[in-house]
């Protein structure tokens, strides 16, 4: 320590520092009261490797404990009693069940009351196709350079913002024996005087129109955000290629929204199978419109058939996780470069 305190002072001497400063830095260094009179706190021991090895791939469970707790809670095991229920015959008030295998899902396809809300499902599908349709039309004309353009894109996206049961009740009126419909109609020399939901075609057909005009909105937000997203420079060299407004959109904008319309697409096929609100509202799954959903809510609260109501519930999702699954492997969802 004196070799080291000498070797400090002389080095003080040469650059003009004074002895007494000179030592009590080396002091400093060896760990005891330098000029502050504080210690100087010395790194303590490594972790070792393999418990930082386990901190550090147990931290990103720990985030998500919480999350994956609710997941499981509120998600995974109800759908496991689902399926356990789908075999049973349980009423869902009875604490006795029997075991009656796949009896419930036998008459979900066997029995024709049962089977035809499939074909109920069939009027909203076909909606939905037009429901893309009309929305990627007007996504595509209000995403380039067209008058009043904000005001046509709320107008378009309201009728998404308000809520199902209020639009049940405004188009229960819409269409009842000489409600809006037939006023409207009869302003254009049409005279009918009649009940639209009152028969089995009719009152699928005027639902399904609801369909449309209710979801159209959410279709025509999901393609414009991708249309927007299309680098501009695309359309200005096709235009200087001589492109029109059809080559453009079949070229460049078709491409790029691929995802997108694969999205609707699936969102379409549940939405048609799963359509409640609405019809439920409006006619409560009489006259030929009761769907899915509906027939599952009166076998499970109306007909005390949980165990039934739980086989059509398995139906619905393995129906759509199909779906989802051939349209992934039909249409691969591959970045697209258009550049």
């Amino acid at each position: 320590m004196t070799d080291t305190a000498s070797e400090a002072t002389s080095q003080a001497a040469s650059v003009g520092v004074p002895p007494a400063r000179a030592k009590s830095r080396a002091w400093g260094r060896r760990g005891r009261p330098g000029r502050a009179g504080a210690p100087v706190a010395l790194p303590g021991p490594a972790p070792r490797p393999w418990r930082a090895r386990l901190l550090r791939g147990a931290t990103p469970w720990l985030f998500m404990a919480a999350a994956l707790v609710l997941l499981v809670t509120f998600t995974y095991a109800p759908v496991a009693n689902m399926v356990a229920y789908s075999f049973t015959d349980w009423d869902g008030v009875s604490p006795e069940l029997s075991y009656t295998g796949v009896g419930n899902y036998v008459d979900i396809f066997t029995r024709p009351e049962l089977f035809q809300v499939f074909f109920v499902s069939l009027y909203y599908l076909a909606a939905s196709v037009v429901q893309i349709a009309a929305a990627l039309y007007f996504a595509t004309i209000l995403s380039f350079n067209t008058r009043f353009r904000n005001f046509f894109k709320g107008v378009l996206f309201f009728p998404y913002l308000i809520n199902g049961v209020a639009i049940g009740f405004v188009f229960l009126y819409f269409f009842q024996d000489g409600g809006t419909l037939d006023s409207v109609l009869a302003l254009f020399g049409v005279d009918t005087d009649r009940a639209w939901l009152s028969t089995s075609t009719s009152a699928n057909v005027s639902l399904a129109g609801v369909s449309v005009w209710r979801f159209m909105g959410l279709n025509f937000v999901l393609f414009l955000g991708a249309i927007q997203s299309i680098p501009s420079e695309l359309y200005e060299a096709s235009e200087l290629d001589g492109a029109n407004r059809w080559q453009q959109f079949r070229h460049i904008i078709a491409p790029g929204i691929r995802p997108i319309i694969t999205l609707s697409a699936i969102l379409a096929i549940s939405g048609s199978l799963s359509a409640f609100e609405v019809p439920y509202i409006m006619t409560g799954g009489a006259t030929g419109t009761e769907t899915f959903v509906i027939q599952t809510v009166k076998l499970a609260f109306q007909f005390n058939k949980t165990g039934l109501a739980s086989a059509a519930a398995v139906v619905l999702l393995l129906i759509i996780l199909a779906v989802t699954w051939v349209q992934r492997r039909l249409v691969p969802d591959d970045k697209v470069d258009l550049v």
